[in-house]
């Protein structure tokens, strides 16, 4: 049988880890924040589905929740070395090149600028104030990462993979994110002044009140996001909004062309100013947005 009250704790736990309020849990999950706070105080449990969304967006394995999981024995049986020795060869002899990988770290004011080959040597990781200017990060895995207040302007984030991350206050200034994969992460107040969206899908989690000035937004794809302080201005083309919710989102001359919105509700939508094709706008119309800022486009 479970226990309501040893599961509260270990939500509480993993939520103030994330550095996360019970509201933007709430809010992402899409409950009210008094679930989460019976559920903290042992008073409820959340259900076997919402157990899923709940492991995914607080970083955590299903078998966190049990009450025989150990996570600081966890922790510490699968940290590896910083620098380890390469496997041995099969003549016997030891190769004495060394590799580097900087997972499960813990990284604060540290300048990496300029790096490359990153790929999967800073999962779990905590960053803060770090710098990456300029780095080479195409095809990067960052899993179950907290990146705080960290600067990649101009860095090549292409064909990259986001999973379970915390995202806040960062630095992507002029980013190439072209065919880059957010999945159950959250990106909360960065700064996305002219960076390339083309390809991106992101999915399961939030992104709220970042600077997306001048991004380039084409083939990208939003589903089951919370999105909310946004403002979309620009072309906006070959997009996708399925299933999200939208708090305080406008669009603000905006030209929408082939752009695909399904959900329960957009009324926090506002338009302001902006052309959308015929397509574009039946999807709007069909989901009771207010399209009193739109006017349709001319063939």
């Amino acid at each position: 049988m479970l226990n309501a009250k040893m599961i509260g704790d270990k939500i509480a736990k993993a939520r103030k880890k994330k550095n996360i309020s019970q509201a933007q849990l709430a809010q992402r999950l899409f409950i009210s924040s008094q679930a989460v706070g019976k559920w903290e105080r042992g008073e409820s449990m959340p259900d076997i589905t919402t157990f899923n969304s709940l492991a995914e967006m607080l970083g955590v394995d299903l078998n966190y929740f049990s009450e025989s999981f150990q996570s600081e024995a966890t922790e510490a049986a699968s940290v590896e070395p910083l620098i380890k020795q390469s496997d041995e060869l099969p003549s016997g002899k030891q190769e004495k090149k060394l590799n580097w990988d900087m997972s499960r770290g813990n990284w604060v004011d540290a300048d990496f600028s300029g790096l490359k080959n990153l790929h999967e040597k800073f999962s779990s990781s905590n960053m803060q104030r770090c710098k990456f200017i300029g780095s080479e990060l195409s095809g990067l895995l960052l899993k179950s990462n907290n990146i705080n207040s960290c600067d990649f302007s101009g860095s090549d984030f292409s064909s990259s993979h986001i999973q379970n991350s915390n995202l806040s206050t960062n630095l992507f200034k002029d980013c190439s994110l072209k065919e880059t994969e957010f999945s159950g992460s959250f990106i909360y107040g960065c700064d996305f002044t002219d960076a390339d969206f083309t390809g991106v899908v992101a999915k399961s989690g939030g992104f709220e009140k970042n600077t997306i000035a001048n991004a380039v937004w084409n083939r990208t794809s939003f589903s089951a996001m919370y999105i909310a302080d946004i403002v979309f201005e620009g072309i906006v083309e070959d997009c996708y909004f399925e299933n999200c919710a939208f708090k305080k989102v406008t669009f603000q001359h905006a030209t929408l062309t082939n752009t695909f919105f399904k959900g329960k509700s957009l009324k926090g939508i506002r338009f302001i100013d902006c052309q959308a094709d015929r397509m574009t706008y039946e999807f709007l119309k069909n989901g009771k947005a207010n399209l009193s800022g739109i006017t349709l486009l001319t063939t």
